[in-house]
């Protein structure tokens, strides 16, 4: 028995997709049962490496939506729209659905996996996060006896590089992201990535699974990183810490698990924590639960053959499930998605955690004692305070605080950033 396969799109992901599915020799035998019926593309006149009869390559996106020859439909042209309205028309034909895409699911997964259920058609999206990792699979399925505590995850291989190469070469920003650009690390128009939006695609998806409520993209606190400096990078070594960009989700009480923490920001992490090593443009994901404690998920976070092997993986489980029963009357729970409540997010400034802060200020006696007085009027517990040395005639200070709610940290912030000895405050970053 053959299952046919309609891909739409034939970029980086497509094209590693259909080598796989037509070379299976040495692979899992189900690929040999495995057809590419159809491909859907913006341009049948396009060079391209892979070779694929003329026959089966279209412009036309919403005929191979609607084939009834085909079984899966494969989105990876990415954005927001058609592929939106491409699934969803997928799934009104009964079709399953394997997607990579991080931003529709994110978005507008409530609508899709609703349509999905009434259909009874599967919608998956291994490659949707973290490129080759297998973590969408054990959140659904290995690690689903687990009570899911906290994820916390490099998930965007662009920053990771960025901050990668700042810390190594000791270079600014702007510069690193050139040369991101020219390797093709980083796209042309690089917000989505250097803003955290993506990581905040991918930690809307993983929240959503670890804690089985659905979860409103706009609800997670997202900041990037383009203020993080040499010099943060720098004293950020010296006290101990690297500077990362995590993606951070959490239930901080058990006794209420509807109400959870979620935000994208870069972060000073310990040098002895597992993703402090994590460095280029790889991912890595940190799960922690009861009974299990912390597994940690590492490896490539894109590119054109990690990221084909996380589609066909997904391929692969919708064909297992149909030549194992025939039409899917009832969905497997492990595979689907069966929530419906929505997560209540607790707002950033409820949160705690501890800051790093970095202050440039006149040189005068007294300073650190204003410093001082003013965080213990909100309650904030410094851990350490430097003086680092002075930039022109102002002294540069740095402190690190005790675990503090960000409110009341924010109200310290203001207030001693209206002192007279306060020159400037550069930076302010959280620690894990």
């Amino acid at each position: 028995m053959t299952f046919k396969i309609g891909l739409l799109g034939l970029g980086t992901v497509g094209s590693g997709t259909a080598e796989i599915l037509l070379d299976p020799s040495g692979r899992h035998p189900l690929l040999q049962e495995i057809e590419i019926e159809r491909v859907g593309v913006r341009s049948l006149s396009k060079p391209r490496t892979i070779k694929l009869p003329q026959e089966v390559m279209t412009t036309d996106l919403e005929a191979i939506v609607t084939d009834p020859e085909i079984d899966v439909v494969v989105e990876l042209i990415g954005g927001l729209e058609p592929a939106r309205s491409l699934i969803l028309k997928a799934i009104a034909a009964g079709k399953h659905v394997v997607t990579a895409n991080k931003a529709v699911i994110a978005r507008y997964g409530d609508e899709i996996y609703t349509a999905a259920n009434q259909a009874k058609v599967y919608v998956l999206l291994e490659a949707a996060v973290g490129g080759g990792i297998p973590v969408i699979e054990p959140l659904k399925q290995s690690l689903g006896a687990n009570r899911i505590q906290r994820i916390i995850g490099i998930v965007n291989g662009t920053t990771n590089y960025i901050l990668t190469q700042m810390s190594a070469a000791g270079t600014d920003f702007d510069r690193v992201l050139a040369e991101a650009q020219k390797l093709g690390y980083a796209e042309a128009d690089p917000t989505t990535d250097v803003d955290g939006l993506d990581a905040a695609d991918k930690i809307t998806i993983l929240t959503s699974l670890a804690f089985g409520r659905r979860l409103k993209v706009e609800d997670v606190h997202c900041e990037g990183i383009r203020q993080v400096s040499t010099a943060d990078i720098n004293y950020a070594q010296r006290l101990g810490f690297a500077i990362k960009l995590l993606a951070i989700s959490q239930c901080p009480n058990k006794e209420e698990p509807e109400k959870l923490q979620v935000r994208v920001h870069p972060t000073l992490v310990s040098q002895d924590f597992p993703l402090a090593s994590i460095n280029g443009v790889y991912n890595a994901i940190l799960i922690e639960g009861e009974p299990i404690g912390q597994v940690m998920f590492f490896g490539p976070g894109a590119g054109s053959g990690p990221t084909a092997s996380a589609v066909v993986s997904d391929i692969m489980n919708i064909v297992g499930i149909l030549k194992s029963s025939g039409k899917t009357e009832t969905l497997d729970p492990l595979l689907s998605c069966s929530h419906q409540d929505y997560a209540t997010v607790i707002p950033i400034e409820e949160s705690v955690t501890r800051f790093y802060g970095r202050f440039l200020t006149k040189d005068i006696p007294g300073v650190i004692g204003h410093l001082g007085t003013c965080f213990g009027k909100y309650n904030v517990s410094l851990e350490s305070v430097v003086q680092i040395g002075f930039i022109g005639d102002l002294a540069e200070i740095v402190v690190v605080t005790h675990d503090v709610r960000e409110g009341n940290f924010r109200q310290a912030i203001e207030e001693i950033s209206n002192l007279d000895a306060i020159d400037s405050i550069p930076s302010i970053i959280r620690v894990l």
